[in-house]
């Protein structure tokens, strides 16, 4: 690769291998949670694949809520005058 391009982790073929890559390792992961016996301090922790999904709904209603107070303490960009 040259260094005109960039840095290397910027090129389109290298994102898409971090993806892949991450994704098998995800996969493989809550894969692994089959072999696990489960010790749950309530009944929805001891579910199948509890961690994964509940990481990704966790991140998701980060990201909402972190838009929708975005959206009520943004001030314009000429907040402070000229």
């Amino acid at each position: 690769m040259s260094e005109q391009n960039g840095h290397w982790l910027v090129s389109a073929s290298t994102i898409r291998l971090l993806w892949i890559a991450f994704s098998i390792v995800l996969a493989v992961l809550v894969a692994l949670d089959a072999f696990l016996v489960p010790h749950p301090y309530f009944g929805l922790d001891g579910t199948f694949g509890f961690s994964a999904w509940y990481g990704f709904i966790s991140c998701v209603v980060l990201v909402v809520l972190a838009k929708v107070l975005g959206m009520l303490f943004k001030r314009p960009d000429d907040y402070y005058g000229d």
